[in-house]
């Protein structure tokens, strides 16, 4: 096993903003970093979605579960999650929250109304797949998850590196052009 380091250098460059400092979790963050650390790299949020793999609905999705998912790992952990560190150094709770905000709401805001808009538009004889498919704008939301997908693994490995832990993201396949 990795050992967990006490303090992690953070770099998190979230598009809207950049985070970069450090962060000394303690035991309780640690925890609820696993808890959070499993959802993503489980989750098409890290995982690449192929051309021809999956719904762009069910991408958004499962993005937005994330909130759900970060709302109950805060409330379970407490406080203690979020407490202010000395040195202006980072805690779980606003690293979490700023990934939250910084970079999923954005893509969640611009894309979820606008493919919703299309998938109104879908004639009785095609297929969910089909019309999303034929949506103009299929390729610049995949374009879209891509990008937002860099900023998450990256938080992704700072969960791993807080938690000590091999970074598994190395059994989730590679994307292919």
């Amino acid at each position: 096993m990795v050992r967990a380091p006490k303090s992690i250098d953070v770099k998190l460059n979230l598009h809207v903003v950049e985070i970069s400092g450090t962060w000394e979790p303690n035991d309780t963050e640690r925890r609820a970093a696993w808890e959070l650390y499993v959802e993503l790299v489980t989750r098409v949020s890290v995982v690449p979605l192929r051309a021809d793999e999956g719904l762009l609905r069910e991408a958004l999705s499962s993005l937005y579960s994330l909130f759900t998912t970060t709302r109950d790992v805060l409330r379970t952990y407490g406080p203690e999650v979020a407490e202010p560190k000395k040195n202006s150094q980072y805690n779980f709770g606003y690293l979490s929250v700023a990934m939250l905000n910084y970079s999923i709401r954005p893509l969640l805001a611009t894309w979820h109304p606008a493919l919703e808009d299309w998938e109104n538009h879908r004639p009785a004889d095609r297929s969910r797949r089909d019309h999303e498919q034929a949506w103009p704008h299929a390729g610049e939301l995949r374009a879209a998850l891509r990008e937002t997908r860099g900023a998450l693994t990256a938080y992704a490995d700072l969960l791993a590196s807080a938690c000590g832990v091999p970074n598994l993201l190395e059994a989730v396949p590679a994307e292919t052009p």
